[in-house]
């Protein structure tokens, strides 16, 4: 049940942390180092400023976009998001009954509380699959393999968290509470164990995915492969040249490197350089409707949402995350008909104050 006073996506976070408790909070809202960039994801979008037009000529608007042979009734898809079962007992199946209750399109993460068969199988919209390369190729081809069979329609391979630091967590003691693991990792070979840290990072270096690798994955898959963590022109040209078919601009929700842009103010050089090429897609600060609308207008095809809808899956399951959804389709509704844009395709610059 949707508890009263809930009329914005931001009212699902102060019942959502009662709900979850400290450790599931601290991992889920938590970000790097001081969390600026956490917070500049969502401040950035205020430093636009729309502009409303009189007497708009608009009598309906058309949300709808196709993205890899898909069309969607709206441009906003679900984010890929780890252990969906800290938040709720049935994880990232009651996240996709939410989703495919509004027709939105998840991101499975690779570290899913439930398997990617079992997720499938109560999805009614599509699936993508986020992918993280592990340094044991051969687990990453067969997560791959699992993936097309699931019928996920596309991969998404994070491609900015090497490595990480999240203070929140640390002061919190963060622990998986029993019962709640990545069992789509069951069967990866385990990491060699290091007692010094500097040998484990090396190591982790060592192993970590490079730009040959996006090639690779490309030569084992017949679905599109997406690269997620873009925030910058020349690396977006880069994944270009290594045959991707869709780039997503992400800082990772702020959780890996604190201090650099927000997602939106690193858009339109990306969006600039990639020219149409692909779609374009952008995570981080999505908050409202109106953001929605302000990310499309600077280059984007689509946005991806996170924390708000597993603050709302914490709060009222499957039916928070349907609510969330049409809290924000219907905030883009009502700036889409006041900016005087009927259709995504009308949506551009010109909605902006000058």
């Amino acid at each position: 049940m949707i508890p009263a006073g809930i009329a914005t996506a931001s009212d699902y976070e102060a019942p959502a942390r009662d709900r979850m408790g400290e450790n599931a909070w601290a991992y889920i809202a938590g970000g790097a180092g001081d969390e600026r960039t956490l917070r500049r994801n969502a401040a950035a979008f205020d430093d636009r400023v729309l502009i409303n037009r009189a007497l708009p000529a608009v009598r309906d608007v058309d949300t709808r976009v196709t993205l890899f042979g898909h069309t969607l009734a709206h441009p906003i898809l679900l984010a890929p998001a780890a252990l969906h079962t800290l938040v709720h007992p049935e994880g990232e199946v009651a996240t996709v009954l939410g989703a495919g209750a509004l027709g939105a399109a998840a991101v499975i993460s690779t570290q899913a509380g439930r398997t990617l068969e079992e997720i499938a199988a109560h999805a009614a919209a599509p699936l993508w699959f986020q992918l993280y390369i592990h340094a044991d190729r051969g687990f990453t081809a067969h997560l791959v393999r699992r993936a097309e069979a699931a019928g996920y329609g596309a991969l998404v391979v994070t491609v900015d968290a090497p490595v990480s630091l999240r203070p929140r967590e640390q002061r919190a003691g963060f622990r998986l509470p029993p019962g709640v693991e990545a069992v789509n990792l069951r069967g990866e070979p385990p990491a060699p164990a290091f007692d010094d840290e500097r040998a484990a990072l090396r190591h982790l270096l060592a192993v970590a995915a490079r730009w040959e690798d996006i090639a690779w994955l490309k030569t084992i898959t017949r679905l599109p492969v997406l690269v997620k963590g873009v925030m910058h022109a020349d690396d977006a040209e880069r994944a270009l040249a290594h045959g991707v078919d869709g780039i997503v601009v992400s800082n990772h929700g702020g959780r890996v490197l604190d201090g650099v842009p927000a997602t939106v103010e690193a858009l339109p050089a990306v969006a600039a350089r990639v020219a149409g090429r692909v779609p374009l897609l952008l995570d981080g600060g999505i908050r409202r409707g109106t953001d929605v609308l302000k990310a499309l207008a600077l280059g984007a095809a689509a946005v991806m949402v996170g924390r708000p809808y597993l603050y709302a899956l914490a709060v009222a399951g499957p039916v928070g995350v349907a609510h969330l959804l049409k809290i924000l389709r219907t905030e883009l509704d009502i700036a889409m008909v006041l900016t005087g844009c009927g259709s995504l395709k009308e949506i551009g610059e010109e909605v902006f104050w000058r």
